[in-house]
C-alpha cells in the first residue's frame, strides 16, 4: 500500500496464469462452475480484467464471454454493471454474479451454446509483487515516475489497491493526501472512473492532473515573489 511518509515507493505486480482445468460451453455450465470454482479464479476473471488490455465495453471476463461468445447482450450488460470493489469478499461477489445469471436463465431458459473451441476456460493467477526500483519524494518526481513506470505499477497502485484499501481508495491518492497534503489533487484523481479507461488511460489522466497541479504551484510561487 502507499507509504504515508516522505517517500512513495512504486511496486510492480506480475501475474502468472494457471489453468484450473475447468471450462464451460453453455451459460448453465458457466453458472455451475462459478458456484464451485476457487476464489482465486473468481478474482482473476473480475478484479484482474483490466490488466489484460481488453475492450472497455465489458468490465470482467464473464461479461465479455457472454457478450461475444454467447451473444447474450442483455446478460453481458448486467454482468458488466457488477462492481467487484463494492463487495466485502469474493464469496459475496460470487453470489452477486450467480444472482444475475439465475435471473437471466429464469427469463431465457434456453440460451445459445458457445461454438466449439470458444468455451469459457477458468483460469487463476499467482501474483508476485516487488519493488520497482522507483521512488518519489515530491510531486515533480511523482509525475516523472507516473509517466515511465511499467503498466503493472499503475495497475497495482490504482486498481489492486482498491481491493486492499477500499472501493474508492488507491495508493496514489493515499500518499498524495497523507504525505504531500494534496487533498484537492487526490480527490480529482479519485474521481477518475476505473471502469471507463485502460491502464494507459489512467496513467495519462493522473499525469495530466499532476502536471496541472505543478503548473499552479509554479504560478503561485511566481506571484509570491
Amino acid at each position: 500500500m502507499a507509504k504515508i511518509g516522505d517517500v512513495f515507493e512504486f511496486r510492480e505486480s506480475v501475474s502468472i496464469l494457471k489453468s484450473t482445468g475447468e471450462k464451460a460451453g453453455t451459460l448453465r455450465e458457466l453458472r455451475d462452475k462459478i458456484a464451485t470454482i476457487g476464489e482465486d479464479s473468481i478474482y482473476h476473471h473480475t478484479y484482474q480484467y483490466f490488466r489484460k488490455g481488453h475492450t472497455r465495453e465489458y468490465t470482467n471476463d464473464l461479461a465479455h464471454w457472454a457478450g461475444e461468445s454467447l451473444e447474450e447482450r442483455a446478460l453481458s450488460e448486467r454482468l458488466s454493471n457488477i462492481d467487484p470493489y463494492t463487495y466485502a469478499d469474493i464469496d459475496s461477489l460470487r453470489k452477486a454474479i450467480l444472482s444475475v445469471i439465475d435471473d437471466h436463465l429464469e427469463k431465457f431458459p434456453e440460451p445459445r451454446e458457445a461454438m466449439q473451441k470458444d468455451e469459457f476456460h477458468f483460469t487463476k493467477t499467482v501474483t508476485l509483487v516487488f519493488p520497482a526500483g522507483t521512488r518519489a519524494r515530491n510531486l515533480a518526481e511523482f509525475l516523472m515516475a507516473i509517466k515511465y513506470v511499467d503498466s503493472g505499477c499503475i495497475y497495482y497502485h490504482f486498481y489492486e489497491a482498491r481491493k486492499r484499501l477500499g472501493a474508492t481508495v488507491d495508493d496514489f491518492t493515499a500518499w498524495l493526501e497523507g504525505a504531500l497534503d494534496k487533498k484537492a489533487l487526490a480527490d480529482r484523481i479519485r474521481a477518475i472512473d476505473p471502469f471507463m479507461h485502460s491502464i494507459e488511460g489512467i496513467r495519462e489522466h493522473i499525469a495530466t492532473l499532476v502536471e496541472e497541479e505543478l503548473k499552479q504551484e509554479m504560478e503561485f510561487a511566481g506571484i509570491a515573489r
